[in-house]
């Protein structure tokens, strides 16, 4: 895609706008008729088929004349292009300047909190932060959690070692009570 200057790029965004507000929704023919048939588009093809013949009272079809201007195509309301982002390597193609990342929908929360703290620090905005303040605290509070964690079982395994050390010598034998016979105990 071509560098345009922001101006244009703007005005291409405010033309979008406006013309979008004019744009019919297309549906699929008869779809209004049929519950089996979503309103998902599916362009006409038969040959008597009213719609794909433009006749006066059938919903409009798609055409390049409800196409936005070229400046705007692609780009995100915010006007920056958008760039999908799986990890935090991706960033590093990332231009701040006219791209936006949207993380991936398959990005876990460790992942995807990576990618947050290397876009906050490269000045790239993220289209779908999906994770709350409280969150962030949450995970920053769990993984202080496991570190600790980790540290009482290094510790412990430690204290272990050094007992198993202290505790070479071997123990003396018990004696185990004598039954006698039928099971019962004599008195």
């Amino acid at each position: 895609m071509k560098e345009q200057s922001p101006a244009a790029v703007e005005k291409g965004l405010k033309i979008r706008a406006k013309l979008k507000k004019k744009k019919p929704d297309f549906v699929r023919q008869e779809s209004w008729r049929y519950d089996r048939l979503k309103e998902n588009w599916r362009r006409p093809k038969g040959i008597d088929n009213k719609m794909r013949r433009k006749i006066k009272g059938w919903p409009p079809t798609v055409n390049v004349g409800y196409r936005g201007p070229k400046a705007a195509r692609g780009l995100h309301p915010s006007g920056y292009e958008e760039v999908l982002v799986h990890n935090v390597d991706e960033l590093k193609k990332v231009n701040p300047k006219t791209q936006a990342v949207r993380i991936a929908h398959t990005v876990g929360r460790k992942t995807r909190l990576q990618i947050l703290a290397e876009a906050r620090k490269k000045k790239i905005i993220v289209l779908n932060v999906g994770v709350k303040e409280e969150e962030k605290k949450e995970a920053e509070k769990a993984e202080a959690e496991e570190k600790e964690k980790a540290e009482k079982e290094v510790e412990k395994e430690r204290a272990k070692e050094e007992k198993t050390v202290e505790e070479e010598k071997p123990r003396p034998k018990r004696k185990r009570a004598r039954k006698s016979e039928g099971g019962k105990k004599e008195q």
